[in-house]
């Protein structure tokens, strides 16, 4: 029986070796048209003759290595001409209901079917350009980057591209037809190219993803599986402009009701984005005049960490195209235009008979560009440069009415230039360099950073790593210059079924990059360890399995005051993640974490607290989207053992049903009761650490509603309420050996109840290629007492019944490209 069992594995391993060790990349000859092309997904115009075919798709997933059965395969055509590309063809369906479709707005995934071509200008199999459409006719697109965790690689999406597609629906599934403009793409002057390709084909509702030339996921990488578009003669970079004007007007409405200051306020503005093609490979970006005050609301929370709350990035300039910027994590966006660094040093200004009559909490972005792009030899450059105006509050004396103003942000130039070499192999090296250089007394600073990462030639063993320096100059003799030092470094095996890596982190003590990233602190020595098996291969109840056990351990770098113990905390985690057949995905997870140290949350350098031991355990599921009802659920809870009886649970729930293609509903809620929690509540004079024993109950409650009239116009309506209710049951101080003791030292109520409400209903319609006009309602409102005893629904009353701030806009952004008028003239 054993060796029955033994043959079998054995025959299996071979089978799996035999299918992927057939894979060999695929080539295309390119062909050229000079016919005429109507884009209208039609495929009837005869230039689609001299497209070179291609057919013979080959499944990724679930089971990889298997070809397209006929009735339900692919067959598409590509050819060029001096203007641009052209990509068309066919998805056939046996049964015209398989097909999943839902209109979403471009860029936006949804249960989506599509097709899309990815284009590896330079073939250097770690950056690419792709072009989707769906069977209801839109358009995603994104820039693609090699990851070395990821067989999809980095995608960013939030890289926009002007290029036209149609599609047609029939009872033998549906055709579409695509042409990107060169301008849509960057590629070299030489006379004969050779760039990387691939396709790739999704159906939703099976969840079977294929593609040209075929890709083994148990290999690191899908750029490094590309196949070769061979024979790319005479086509020229044109010269790119395209200019984005707008015009947008703002009426806002909160009810001050003071005779300093107007319920009604209005702007009117205008300003203009530029692209500007500097060569065949690099590009300038630049706004000038900004108007962001269309951007989703921030998911706002009440903090009870040490550490910064980090916001998303929603304004698209700085979302866009960024992913140079993004190398070495030393680059946080919302650092300009953010808060002004004097902003709260307002408030310490302000004499007795004074009151602040304004301080704006974001800086006023004047203007911002970047260049970037990557060169034929493989050498990508990045530079950034924004600018802020000085900020003030107005600060009025009640009894003489005079205004004086205080400055709360100097005016500063954020600067970053990123240098990055691909060598062969999926390998590269970088240099990023960020600047903050204010005006006035407050401090510059400077952090360099270069970064390493080299795989071998079979692409399956990885060694990467980053040595960072960073540098504040203070302008004032009483303050010292500070010079910092932080590295990384990892050792891994990112192909086949079982992987692993290590990899250390250090930072000393003056290390910081929090000018312009997101830096929370300094002072560790980290090592962490990480050991995966995954199986790709369907067999039994599931489609993919993955399994891994990952630990970690910090220390400080150097000792803090007259603590002696380095040792901050330790993990280790065991996760199991699968798809079933039923395209249901799972996990599951626990860890233990021993008795740690936390120099953070005391709030006072030189002071510790020592957490117990404890466990944590939990699940998710993720049902089909491609089904008309869909949901996501997480569950986790952590126990402390013999700690106070600490304990937290984590909920999540997330529902969403789609009436038809056009209409759907989402509706997500998380619930985070700590019964019995535990941390840091306040300082007294003496510099008496406070803790508390509290219960925690948080509410992140969100819908949205989305309906889209055409694959051009849609509008969304997206609801939020947050509440968090703390109630501190026993306050404790900390000792200096990092216990708690109870003490009746705090005599003030120092509950929180804190309750954020926002709304966000946006109209969108393309009415031209580029071309938008957006109308926007969002609505503020906040809520905070120290009241706990309030429900959810009291919350939610209360919050609505506040002072609501109110503002509708309405945004007309027009694209004008050079060529096109350039043609009409």
């Amino acid at each position: 029986m054993k060796k029955t069992i033994l043959l079998l594995i054995s025959v299996t391993a071979l089978n799996t070796y035999n299918l992927f060790a057939q894979i060999i990349p695929k080539n295309l000859e390119a062909k050229r048209t000079n016919k005429t092309v109507i884009i209208d997904g039609k495929l009837n115009d005869i230039a689609w003759q001299d497209a070179a075919i291609i057919d013979d798709y080959t499944e990724f997933r679930p089971k990889a290595g298997r070809k397209e059965e006929k009735g339900n395969h692919t067959e598409t055509f590509l050819m060029y001409d001096d203007a641009g590309i052209y990509f068309g063809g066919t998805c056939y369906e046996r049964n015209i209901d398989s097909v999943s479709k839902e209109l979403v707005g471009r860029d936006g995934f949804g249960a989506n079917d599509y097709i899309g071509i990815i284009f590896d200008t330079y073939n250097d199999k770690l950056n690419g350009f792709e072009y989707f459409v769906t069977p209801l006719g839109e358009q995603w697109d994104a820039k693609m980057t090699s990851n070395q965790n990821s067989n999809n690689g980095g995608e960013d999406f939030s890289w926009n591209a002007v290029w036209k597609s149609a599609v047609v629906m029939h009872d033998k599934g549906w055709s579409f037809e695509m042409f990107l403009p060169y301008a849509a793409i960057r590629f070299s002057k030489d006379k004969v190219q050779n760039w990387g390709l691939n396709i790739t084909r999704r159906r939703r509702k099976t969840e079977q993803q294929y593609t040209w030339s075929a890709i083994n996921p148990n290999i690191n990488g899908f750029l490094t599986q590309e196949g070769t578009w061979k024979g790319i003669t005479d086509i020229k970079p044109p010269l790119r402009l395209q200019l984005y004007p707008y015009f947008s007007v703002y009426q806002n409405h909160f009810p001050a009701n003071t005779p300093d200051q107007k319920n009604w306020t209005n702007q009117v503005s205008g300003g203009l984005d530029l692209k500007l093609g500097l060569s065949q490979a690099f590009t300038l970006d630049a706004t000038l005049i900004p108007d962001f005050g269309q951007v989703q609301s921030d998911n706002k929370v009440l903090n009870l960490t040490p550490f910064e709350v980090k916001y998303n990035e929603n304004r698209s300039f700085f979302t866009e195209g960024t992913e140079l910027f993004n190398k070495g994590n030393l680059f946080y966006s919302r650092r300009i235009g953010g808060a002004p660094i004097h902003l709260y040093d307002a408030y310490d200004d302000v004499k007795s008979n004074e009151k602040i009559l304004k301080n704006p909490t974001e800086s006023k972005l004047i203007n911002a560009s970047k260049i970037s792009g990557r060169t034929k030899n493989g050498l990508g450059i990045g530079i950034l440069n924004a600018i802020t105006k000085t900020q003030y509050a107005t600060i009025q004396n009640e009894e003489t009415g005079e205004i004086r103003k205080f400055e709360t942000d100097p005016s500063t130039n954020y600067n970053i230039l990123v240098l990055d070499q691909t060598f062969k192999h999926n390998s590269s090296v970088s240099f990023v360099n960020t600047s903050v250089i204010r005006g006035g007394t407050d401090y510059n600073a400077n952090v360099s950073a270069g970064l390493f990462s080299f795989f071998d030639k079979k692409n399956t063993y990885n060694l990467a790593g980053s040595a960072s320096v960073s540098r504040l100059k203070y302008k004032v003799a009483s303050q010292e210059n500070s010079l910092g030092y932080s590295h990384t470094l990892s050792f891994g095996k990112t192909s086949g079924r079982f992987t692993y890596s290590i990899a250390q982190d250090l930072t000393d003590t003056k290390f910081t990059s929090n000018d312009l990233g997101y830096f929370t602190n300094n002072n560790f020595i980290n090592h962490r360890a990480y050991v995966g098996y995954r199986y790709t291969e369907p067999k039994g109840w599931y489609n993919r399995l993955f399994l891994n056990l990952n630990a970690s351990i910090s220390n400080l770098y150097s000792p803090i005051g007259d603590i002696k113990s380095k040792y901050q905390n330790s993990r280790v985690q065991v996760n199991i993640n699968a798809q079933t057949k039923k395209l249901i995905w799972f996990g599951l997870f626990t860890d233990f974490r021993p008795a740690n140290n936390d120099f953070y949350e005391p709030r006072q350098l030189g002071k510790v607290f020592r957490r117990g031991n404890s466990v944590g355990f939990g699940g998710w599921v993720e049902t089909n989207y491609a089904k008309k009802y869909s949901v996501n659920m997480e569950a986790f809870e952590r126990i402390f053992l013999n700690f106070y009886n600490i304990n937290g649970l984590d909920l999540y729930i997330s529902q969403t049903y789609r009436f038809n293609s056009k209409f759907s509903i989402r509706h997500s809620i998380g619930f985070e009761p700590r019964p019995k929690g535990l941390g840091y509540t306040t300082t007294l004079d003496d510099k008496t650490t406070i803790f508390a024993l509290r219960k925690v109950k948080t509410f992140d409650n969100i819908i949205n509603l989305k309906y889209n009239f055409t694959n051009k116009m849609g509008l969304t309506f997206r609801a939020r309420h947050y509440a968090s209710v703390v109630n501190n049951q026993q306050y404790l101080s900390l000792n200096d050996n990092g216990t708690l003791i109870s003490t009746n030292r705090v005599t003030e109520n120092l509950n929180k109840n804190v309750n954020y409400f926002n709304i966000d209903m946006v109209y969108t319609w393309q009415f031209g290629p580029g071309s938008f006009l957006n109308v926007v309602w969002k609505n503020a409102t906040v809520h905070n007492s120290d009241i706990v005893k309030d429900t959810y629904f009291d919350n939610l009353q209360n919050t609505l019944q506040s002072d609501q701030n109110n503002n509708i806009s309405l945004k007309v952004i027009y694209f004008l490209d050079y060529l096109t008028l350039k043609k009409l003239r």
